[in-house]
């Protein structure tokens, strides 16, 4: 390898995410458990999350509205305004939640910086996912930070001219198999795949993945040993 980028996911990557979407979720289960079983509201607030990302991209923003929808939605729009309430309150519990950097983040970063050039691309929301890296404390250890609206081809080849190096300079570590891995493989990078507990239905992809250029640890910490 002839690395000069690692590019790192944020969410789930380098800090717990997804744990407080699910506990949001169990929260908003319970508060509409009288108009719809739980198996229903999950289908329906999937379905209604995957048709929103086109107008609102990703982020807990957009999740509350999705479940201001979804409640409109299963109850025959006959949802209270103190339920309304109850659902923007939990969207603003998420935002405040503090920033738990996963094990061995900080060491593998230490360890990189200066050999590399380190870089963040992530998706979600701008203003979130800027409160989150300033609260994380890791801002310092990166030369770029790119916030993408989509994880797709296209963007990862527009940050590779930004960052001003061929494809097969860049190597991309994250937790998503279909965000963070198969479009930089596809463009030419390198992929490492490290997996948390807890993956959204909607990043889930049911093949495997066998290319020169991927690896799966177990641990973040793992790729210390063969860069």
């Amino acid at each position: 390898m002839n690395l000069k980028v690692i590019a790192f996911d944020a969410d789930d990557t380098l800090w717990v995410n997804e744990p407080y979407f699910r506990h949001t979720e169990e929260q908003f289960y319970e508060l509409l458990g009288g108009f719809a079983s739980q198996h229903e509201l999950e289908r329906e607030l999937l379905k209604t999350e995957i048709e929103n990302l086109t107008f609102y991209g990703y982020g807990i923003k957009g999740f509350v509205l999705s479940m201001i929808e979804t409640a409109l939605r299963v109850t025959n729009n006959t949802i209270t305004s103190e339920i309304v309430g109850q659902i923007l309150e939990l969207g603003k519990q998420m935002l405040n939640q503090p920033i738990e950097l996963l094990e061995g983040v900080e060491d593998v970063l230490k360890a990189l910086k200066g050999k590399y050039r380190l870089v963040v691309a992530t998706k979600g929301d701008l203003l979130d996912q800027e409160r989150k890296l300033k609260k994380s404390g890791l801002s310092h250890y990166f030369h770029h930070i790119e916030i993408m609206s989509e994880k797709d081809d296209a963007n990862y080849l527009k940050l590779i001219r930004h960052l001003d190096i061929k494809p097969g300079e860049l190597m991309m570590v994250g937790n998503s198999l279909k965000s963070d891995i198969l479009p930089v493989l596809n463009v030419g990078g390198y992929g490492v795949h490290v997996p948390y507990h807890i993956t959204w239905a909607h990043e889930q992809i049911e093949h495997s993945i066998e290319d020169e250029k991927f690896k799966s640890v177990v641990s973040i910490k793992d790729i210390l040993e063969f860069l």
